[in-house]
């Protein structure tokens, strides 16, 4: 998928993702949890407007990250489930949280 939206380096791409607000909350619950439904993760995220998270869920449906997947037709309800793609966030993720320790401010 080419998307003219996003810039031509990678790296500046997935900071154009991971740097939206809840991006980083939300995949980071898919990589705990792999599986998540809209509504244990609005119960889980406390503060994010549904609307927010239903926009950040398609797109990450849209690059790849994520699928959704119907587990109940009547009334059609959904579950989202991390993609290899989107597993391969993990590393980074790894190095976040590492580099996050790290830069904790002192007392």
């Amino acid at each position: 998928m080419t998307d003219p939206k996003l810039p031509s380096c990678p790296v500046s791409r997935t900071a154009s993702i991971l740097g939206l607000r809840w991006s980083a909350e939300i995949l980071y619950e898919f990589l705990v949890h792999e599986t998540r439904r809209f509504q244990e993760l609005q119960d889980t995220l406390e503060g994010i407007a549904p609307n927010t998270l239903s926009n950040r869920l398609k797109l990450f449906e849209d690059y790849g990250l994520l699928v959704r997947r119907y587990y109940e037709e009547h009334p059609p309800r959904a579950e989202y489930v991390m993609t290899e793609t989107g597993k391969k966030l993990g590393p980074i993720f790894k190095a976040m949280r590492d580099w996050g320790i790290c830069i904790q401010p002192k007392d």
